[in-house]
């Protein structure tokens, strides 16, 4: 039973950064791309990066490009979302969440992973 957990969440200022990390335990398959996504409540879950089972490909939504980046160390199972120059509209509960796949799409589709954490909570506020 593959599980994933987040950390790294807090209240940051606008402008200051945070890692979130996300460990994954119990995969069963040698091979998954990973993804993190946010959620405000009363709104749609929304794709923010994501990177391919070997790290060699990555993808950013838009509003994030230049800020966030994604990482992951394999001898780890650990996947990693640096989140620089954070603004309040990043404030969202963030997850991590797992597909067995090599390849990580950049339309970061919800209904594509399998797997997810029980997310962390992001606030960027002064």
């Amino acid at each position: 039973q593959l599980q994933l957990v987040e950390s790294g969440g807090g209240l940051v200022q606008p402008g200051g950064s945070l890692r979130l990390s996300c460990a994954a335990s119990g995969f069963t398959s040698d091979y998954y791309a990973i993804g993190w996504f946010r959620q405000v409540p009363g709104k749609a879950r929304e794709g923010v990066s994501c990177i391919s089972a070997s790290g060699g490909d990555t993808n950013y939504a838009d509003s994030v490009k230049g800020r966030f980046t994604i990482s992951r160390d394999n001898a780890k199972n650990t996947v990693y979302l640096q989140m620089n120059s954070l603004k309040p509209e990043d404030t969202a509960v963030y997850y991590c969440a797992a597909v067995t796949s090599y390849a990580c799409s950049r339309y970061l589709i919800v209904a594509e992973y399998d797997y997810w954490g029980q997310g962390t909570q992001v606030t960027v506020s002064s």
